[in-house]
């Protein structure tokens, strides 16, 4: 018990040095991170998560650590189709490039509370009750369908119950005040509404949550298999979305993909009983149905639309 104490705890120390070096020496100050500079964040979070599954290889085995890379691998490709959330919420309430980074900054650094607490209730659920496997198997199914059909993404942020409750508890300023989140004015704490744009984006990633993951605890139940693995995956989220943000809407076959990847690990979950398929065919469908939902995408590209994006300022909402 104390060795897997220390395990994670040592991790979680691993993860918030990483970040407080991100932040602190890379990233000091608010900017515009250019795409070139993304991308090379980019491959370097990719990088340190193959590194650590090389550590998993020698410590735990090949199939612990084939079970990390398919994990790591359906977390960053359902990472991908919520980046475009992220980009809708930044334009619904024109948040300035130079600020987004720090709003991802701090939501990631919440969502890796919140998968922990997710995880935890997952796997107690499973080990407790391991009917609820075949719920799980159900709801991705379900969420793969409704993933396959949907024609276009809407945010409606001005409907968010938490941010409803939020702006009747605390008063929040008409404009952005550089980069802060919170102010003093008249002796009174003030919200800004950059506070407002990180509690919308919290609370969507408690609803992304709902299908990343049931979908790996399909893949392994061992709790720090499925942590590090998300961990990873978001760790490179801000990256990612810097790097893919101006080209996000090239790629409109993946969500096709990614409904394909759901419907697969779902159909898992619900076989699971009469038939246990291998990690290494798991990782081949991923990656297989991933590549071509790209390839796809770029040979039959889609006829040039207009989105229509939301109009209003912050403090219109």
């Amino acid at each position: 018990m104390s060795h897997q104490i220390l395990l994670w705890v040592g991790f979680n120390i691993l993860v918030l040095i990483l970040l407080a070096v991100d932040l602190g020496v890379f990233h000091r100050g608010a900017r515009t991170i250019k795409i070139k500079e993304a991308l090379c964040w980019s491959a370097i979070w990719i990088v340190v998560a193959l590194l650590f599954n090389v550590v998993i290889y020698f410590w735990r085995g090949g199939e612990t650590a084939l079970q990390f890379l398919t994990g790591y691998l359906i977390e960053r490709s359902l990472s991908v189709d919520n980046l475009f959330v992220f980009l809708m919420i930044f334009s619904y309430f024109r948040v300035a490039s130079q600020y987004q980074y720090k709003v991802l900054f701090w939501g990631i650094l919440g969502a890796l509370i919140m998968r922990a607490i997710f995880i935890a209730t997952g796997v107690a659920l499973i080990n407790t009750f391991h009917w609820i496997i075949y719920v799980f198997g159900a709801f991705l199914i379900i969420i793969a369908v409704k993933m396959a059909f949907e024609k276009e993404k809407e945010i409606h942020p001005e409907k968010n119950p938490v941010l409803l409750l939020f702006r009747k508890l605390m008063p929040v300023t008409e404009n952005y005040v550089e980069g802060k989140f919170f102010i003093r004015k008249n002796r009174k704490s003030l919200a800004t509404p950059l506070f407002v744009v990180l509690l919308v984006i919290e609370t969507t990633d408690v609803v992304f949550a709902l299908d990343s993951i049931p979908a790996i605890l399909a893949i392994t139940t061992d709790p720090f298999i499925v942590y590090t693995s998300n961990v990873f995956a978001i760790l490179g989220l801000r990256a990612l979305y810097f790097a893919l943000a101006g080209v996000m809407e090239l790629f409109h076959y993946l969500n096709i993909g990614l409904s394909v990847i759901l419907a697969f690990v779902g159909a898992k979950m619900l076989l699971s009983k009469f038939y246990e398929i291998p990690v290494t065919v798991a990782l081949g469908v991923v990656a297989l149905t991933l590549i071509v939902s790209i390839i796809a995408s770029l040979m039959f590209p889609q006829a040039d639309k207009t989105r229509s994006k939301p109009a209003g300022t912050a403090a219109d909402k």
